[in-house]
């Protein structure tokens, strides 16, 4: 129960209205560390409650300890901007009772109202690196007050290049403060880096492991040829699976792009004969719309997609990894894999958009040819087998890989009853490379050839030249061996 653990009765308000009542393991690992001021480092899945992890705890010390001429009190930085909003909007939620407020700063928005939005000294600035960055160095933002630093994702970050960025940032803030650092794993590369930096005796929480397999989240994976056999793919299983909320993942934005205008376009033409008993002729009937982000789109754009897709406005969203990380929409009950994901670590925050706080999920992965070895790589990696499934009247013609033993793939096929591997090689063609190596040695002629030499070479002869001496003999040419002093 959050009321065991000892926070402001204000917060205590909050969480009832929101019907928040028992905190998640992670919560209750993490609040009563971080109310004592220490600097923390937590790892935990996702879905695993770690924004109110943190948010709760600087609540309440801000509620205990008020300072109201102090500037800034809280900075708090994301790997995006869907994130950022997310997070802002639990903090506005869990101060509802309180005085306290909050500063969305990220990019996509005017620098200017930003500008204005400081100045009137919100005790909270959440924000994106590049953004925020750009306010310290124009000296907009002041830190020399701030108590509380939360480095929120911070593999994310580093993987998305901003380390320099933090780095800058961290060392604008003031010293002597409580810093958090949250991130999917410790293994990463540059996690143990900058945690020596920005840590002073950090209490180490690790909720489970970013390669824990999610129990609640039945995986699947389906064998497809080719994109287009994908897009046909997609299309039935979103005609026949029964599903509140689906998300798509592609790689690229181009993919993602042309994946949404494919599905609207079927949605259209499926619309005035949708069946009774198809989820697609619910959903048809509902005026379901096909959503997409990516990156290219302005901040105006990605959050009226962001809030259609909360509120049902759009019950499918294509999107690229910009919403792998910290998306945590309710609803969201299928996960499709388009493109299969470039890291185990990335497969696991895609699939981890379902089955949160409990709930079932269902993720599926489309793998084709190209596919394959980074899905046997995901696999491999996280320790895990997908469940084969096939779609009736669309089954594919590749059948996935033979597994590889000692480095090269076991041929199962025969050919006139013999094995293939019995075969005799092939003599190699001389190629320019092995030309280079036989360049000063001698060729062994053939018989005819020595035999045309022989016949045209002439009589050897004794010669005297003018002074009396006779030049050295020599053997016939056509024996084809080194010149001699003999």
């Amino acid at each position: 129960m959050f009321a065991s653990l000892g926070l402001n009765e204000r917060l205590l308000k909050a969480l009832e209205k929101l019907s928040l009542v028992t905190p998640t393991p992670v919560q209750e690992a993490m609040i009563p560390v971080a109310m004592t001021g220490r600097d923390v480092q937590v790892s935990a899945e996702t879905g695993s409650g770690k924004t109110a992890g943190y948010l709760l705890p600087i609540l309440h010390q801000m509620q205990e300890k008020p300072a109201p001429k102090s500037a800034t009190r809280a900075l708090i930085l994301l790997p995006t901007r869907e994130l950022a909003h997310q997070v802002n909007k639990s903090c506005e939620e869990l101060a509802s009772f309180t005085m306290i407020r909050s500063c969305l700063i990220q990019g996509g928005t005017s620098y200017n109202e930003q500008k204005a939005e400081i100045r009137k000294n919100p005790e909270f600035i959440i924000g994106t690196p590049g953004r925020i960055l750009e306010h310290v160095q124009q000296h907009s933002i002041d830190l020399n007050d701030l108590e509380f630093l939360v480095l929120d994702e911070a593999d994310r970050m580093l993987d998305m290049g901003f380390r320099d960025a933090v780095m800058e940032i961290v060392r604008a803030c003031r010293k002597e403060r409580q810093t958090m650092l949250l991130s999917a794993t410790l293994v990463h590369a540059g996690i143990g880096r900058i945690s020596g930096e920005v840590l002073q005796d950090p209490a180490i929480i690790e909720i489970g492991t970013h390669r824990s397999e999610h129990q609640s989240i039945e995986q699947q994976r389906i064998l497809a040829d080719d994109p287009a056999h994908k897009n046909q793919l997609v299309n039935w299983l979103l005609s026949n699976t029964v599903f509140d909320k689906a998300l798509i993942f592609t790689n690229t934005r181009e993919h993602a792009q042309q994946l949404c205008d494919f599905l609207q376009k079927q949605r259209d033409r499926q619309n005035s004969a949708a069946s009774e008993n198809s989820a697609w002729g619910k959903a048809a009937r509902n005026s379901m719309k096909i959503g997409c982000l990516h990156g290219e789109l302005d901040q105006l754009e990605r959050k009226r997609i962001m809030s259609l897709y909360r509120t049902n406005g759009i019950r499918v969203l294509v999107a690229t990894d910009l919403a792998a990380r910290g998306l945590d929409v309710k609803g969201i009950d299928l996960v499709i894999n388009y493109s299969i994901a470039r890291s185990g670590d990335d497969h696991v925050h895609r699939i981890g958009r379902t089955g949160r706080a409990g709930e079932k999920g269902l993720a599926i992965a489309l793998v084709a040819p190209s596919d394959w070895n980074s899905f046997c790589s995901i696999e491999r990696y996280l320790s895990i087998t997908m469940t084969p499934r096939e779609i009736k009247g669309m089954e594919a013609l590749f059948k996935g890989q033979v597994k590889k033993i000692g480095g090269k793939s076991k041929d199962k096929k025969k050919e006139d009853g013999k094995d293939k591997s019995k075969k005799k090689p092939k003599p190699k063609a001389e190629t320019r490379h092995s030309f280079k190596k036989n360049i000063g040695k001698r060729r062994k002629p053939s018989a005819r050839e020595a035999a045309d030499t022989a016949s045209a070479a002439p009589p050897a002869t004794k010669l005297i030249d003018s002074k009396g001496v006779a030049p050295v003999k020599r053997k016939a040419k056509a024996e084809f061996e080194p010149e001699s002093d003999d």
